[in-house]
């Protein structure tokens, strides 16, 4: 069964078979740049098997026609449209209400998310580029790493493009959630669906932040178990790469986050009351620029940032740590845009 976020307003019917409900429910256009890859097609595919999304738009460099066909195959009511190449990428966003970005290449052992960094910022300033000149009002959700960069290059891209909207633009660092829910729910015997850790920071390695302190249900490790579940937290990606051995990176449990982050969007689009996730966003709560917090979203985007909340002296050290790496990382990202 999926879980409740990929099953908002379904209703089931006697004979067992998906029944869309009848509430008063908007289109919601989504596109999928970089649907080809790792991420984006089991991100794809739970776009599909969800009523909330009407039209499904797919954008890669190779091989989105056979995925998009692959998909249209699937009996939901969404309309699947495929587009390949720098000639169809502006084609791809027309009328898109949210941009999903899993865009780039994947880590191999060895590297780091700042490896990627070339790559993947290009990737994303273009993407960011036709966002800006095709979608302007859709809201970005960016997943291609290091998030904690990309997202500073794409706010600096559409700045220069005159159409800039904080609210609109997040880091999807949902799969550190989904990964504390897991950890802590396995450690301590709990239903991991039924758990929620909020992490705010960043997106990478010490940047990430748990606030096992602030879990739902309240739990408590003693010291040693503390540091290195966190410690397991900020390493999880790289603890998925080594067991892939080379093959690739966390491509499926970071298809199932960016579906969830996706979903929340499109219900906050559609009025939904009460839609929070934690996100890297344009952020004055720190220090740094950008930071991830629990947001309250709403059908502009960000409708309210709700901060740390109270954090544990062991939390306070992460955050003292993560400061100054994050704002490295920022620079980074700005710098990358202005050299250009």
């Amino acid at each position: 069964m999926l879980p409740r976020f990929f099953r908002p307003t379904i209703a089931i019917a006697q004979n067992g078979v998906k029944q869309f409900s009848s509430s008063s429910q908007r289109d919601a256009k989504v596109a999928v740049m970089g649907a080809s890859g790792g991420i984006g097609q089991p991100l794809s595919l739970l776009l599909k098997e969800s009523p909330l999304v009407t039209e499904l738009s797919l954008y890669d460099i190779v091989n989105t026609p056979g995925v998009a066909a692959d998909l249209s195959h699937i009996n939901t009511a969404s309309k699947v449209k495929g587009f390949t190449g720098p000639d169809q990428l502006r084609d791809s966003l027309k009328g898109v209400q949210v941009v999903v970005i899993p865009a780039g290449v994947p880590r191999k052992p060895g590297m780091t998310r700042d490896d990627l960094f070339n790559t993947n910022a290009s990737i994303v300033r273009d993407l960011a580029q036709a966002v800006a000149d095709v979608a302007p009002k859709a809201f970005i959700a960016i997943i291609s790493n290091p998030v904690n960069s990309t997202v500073p290059i794409a706010s600096e891209v559409l700045q220069k493009a005159g159409v800039y909207d904080p609210n609109r633009i997040f880091g999807v660092t949902t799969l550190d959630i989904v990964r504390s829910n897991a950890f802590v729910g396995e450690a301590k015997g709990l239903d991991p669906k039924k758990v929620n850790v909020p992490v705010i920071g960043g997106h990478s390695g010490i940047t990430i932040i748990p606030l096992i302190s602030q879990a739902t249900p309240s739990v408590s490790f003693p010291t040693d178990q503390l540091q290195a579940l966190t410690e397991r937290i900020q390493e999880a990606g790289t603890e998925v790469v080594k067991a892939k051995a080379g093959t690739g990176s966390a491509t499926l449990s970071m298809a199932y986050a960016g579906a969830r982050f996706a979903f929340s969007l499109i219900r906050a689009l559609n009025g939904e009351s009460n839609v929070i996730e934690c996100s890297y966003v344009r952020s004055n709560v720190t220090e740094a620029k950008y930071f991830s917090t629990p947001i309250l979203l709403g059908k502009n985007g960000v409708e309210k940032n709700l901060g740390l909340g109270k954090l544990s002296k062991f939390e306070s050290k992460l955050l003292d740590a993560a400061i100054p790496e994050l704002k490295k990382n920022i620079q980074k990202g700005e710098d990358f845009v202005s050299k250009k």
